[in-house]
Parts: C-alpha cells; structure tokens; sequence
C-alpha cells in the first residue's frame, strides 16, 4: 500500500517549522513532498494567480502550492494564529488556506487545523491528534510522533543559534567554508524569516554579504530568552508575532552595541512590516553609531542593484570603523 503523500509548501512558516512538521507526518507514515526553493517560474506562477494586492510572499506561497498540487495526496497549510500566548500571526496566516482552496482549481484536500495556543495548554495537542485523525491515525501514535518532531525541532533551532541558515540546518549538512574570505564585519539582517532566508526572493543577500566579508547575524540566531526580556520603548506593544519579534531584536543589538551596521529586509506591500520599519527607524536616530538600513524586496526587485547597496553600505561602514574609534 502506497504512502499517503503530504504536501508543505516551502514558503511562509516553513523556514521555521519544516523540520518539525516533517518528523510528525513522517512518524504518522506519511511521506512528506516539498516543493523545493522559490525559482522565477514559481514567483510568476502566483504572481499570475494570488490577489494583485496580495504580498510578495504570499504570492510566493501561490506558486509553491501550485507546483505540488498535482504530486500529493494532501496539502498541509495550517491555520497558525498564536503559539507563544502573547502575540498573533499576521491576518494572511488566518486566511491562507481559504485564499488558496477558493483560488487554485484541483487542489487536493487541504489540512487546515487551527493553532491558537491561547485556547489552553493541551491546545496544540489537540490540533496534531485531530490531525493525525483526518489521516486515520490513533491518538497513541499521535503522542509518539509530536515528541519525536518536538526533538527535531529543538535541534533545528539550536543549530539556528550557532548561526546555521535553514537549508543548510534542515539537513544537518554545514555550507562549506570559502578560504580567505573570514568576516571582518557583522551585520544584523532582520526581517520576516521568509524575506532573510528564502534566497530567491532576497536575490542571494546572505550569500551576498558573505562574498564581502559580512557575518549575518538574523533574529533566529539571537535565544528566545533574551528576545522575551528584551523590551522596546513605546506605549503600545506591536501584536504580530514577526513583527515583534523583529523590533525586539533591533532594540537588543543596538543597546548591545556588538553590531556594525544593522539591514531590514523588509517586504513591500506589508502593511505590519512598514510600520515596524518605521519603528526601526526611529530606534535608528538614537544610536547613530551604528548605521542602518532598510531593503524592500518586492516581485521586481533587481539583483545588481541590491548588490550595489550592499557593497556601498559595507564599504561606508568600514570607512566609519577607519575613520572613527571603536566603542566596543
């Protein structure tokens, strides 16, 4: 008998959950088929279909279901709301499954449980076991198989920590080292996880920064812990969880001080992202010794172009360290 084969997406929540949710459907016997990185094919196929409206990533996720429809038996697009009791995803993360099942003809069914921490403990439990019940699984199975996801994940996101890319910690296999080429720079690059790490999109910016010696630092990279007691300065607490997270991670580098410049990858088109952008901003103007920058990526954005800042931003930092005494 043939394995029920389960579609994820690679876009939108799957740089920070993939491993995750791949251990569970594979430990509920279930094979699990990605569609692979972003490539221009799959951008101009949800650019044709999702809303004209519609943010650049999401309309990355259009083309990611598109190209695993016809291959799987099952697409998994959950309807993720809140998993840390504090703050909610973006409104896009709600309505997703919706905006793809009543866009796309011939879909296979889609498996769109709710996950809303703030609905009690057992809340995510409960999600997983009615979906393992919609593939025919017993509860039992259910357990063993979230506590084994459970470790993968926590082991995805330490190799995170140690300042793994998601490609790369997703299979346990390091990006090889280029000799010659050791940072003598160290940039915060904060954004969405789906702008910073989905390669396409950014037009190859980590890599970008490597080739000039530029050590990226990502929000992922910074422990939660330190993230949760960071606070910012306003009276009112942004609710999206990103875009939390986000600010949060650029009021401790730039208290911290152990940066040299800090970029914002940030995505036109997002209401949530141009107000943190603003934020971000005016953090910026406090601590003007380190310089900061803001990058919109959208559909059109230009590859020799967004080199030709980054090259220009790096070049300016490094004159500054020249020409001005390190604090740190």
């Amino acid at each position: 008998m043939a394995k029920i084969r389960v579609g994820i997406p690679g876009a939108l929540m799957y740089y920070l959950y993939f491993p995750l949710w791949q251990v569970f459907f594979n430990e509920l016997g279930a094979e699990v088929v990605t569609s692979g990185r972003t490539t221009r094919v799959l951008l101009d196929h949800g650019v044709r279909e999702a809303l004209a409206d519609a943010c650049v990533p999401v309309k990355v996720f259009f083309g990611h279901v598109m190209a695993l429809k016809d291959k799987v038996d099952y697409l998994f697009i959950p309807r993720v709301v809140c998993l840390n009791r504090r703050t909610v995803y973006c409104p896009k993360f709600l309505g997703l499954p919706d905006m793809i099942r009543h866009s796309l003809p011939g879909l296979p069914p889609i498996i769109d449980e709710r996950m809303d921490v703030r609905a009690g403990r057992a809340a995510l439990f409960r999600a997983y076991r009615r979906i393992g019940s919609s593939l025919g699984v017993g509860p039992l199975l259910v357990v063993r198989a979230l506590a084994r996801a459970r470790r993968a994940d926590a082991r995805y996101h330490s190799l995170l920590l140690d300042g793994w890319r998601p490609p790369e910690a997703m299979t346990a296999v390091p990006a090889m080292p280029k000799e010659g080429r050791k940072p003598d720079l160290t940039f915060g690059v904060l954004g969405y996880p789906y702008a910073v790490y989905d390669d396409f999109l950014n037009a190859g910016l980590l890599e970008k920064l490597k080739r000039l010696k530029v050590r990226a630092l990502t929000a992922e990279n910074l422990a939660p812990g330190r993230l949760a007691a960071q606070t910012y300065d306003y009276s009112k607490r942004l609710f999206w969880t990103f875009s939390d997270q986000v600010l949060r991670a650029t009021h401790l580098l730039f208290e911290e001080g152990k940066v040299d410049g800090i970029i914002h990858v940030s995505v036109f088109g997002c209401g949530p992202d141009s107000i943190t952008d603003k934020m971000m901003e005016l953090k910026a103007k406090l601590h003007r010794a380190v310089p900061f920058m803001t990058l919109i990526i959208d559909e059109h954005t230009g590859e020799a172009g967004l080199t030709t800042r980054l090259e220009a931003f790096a070049d300016m930092v490094r004159r500054r360290k020249e020409t001005v005494p390190c604090s740190r």
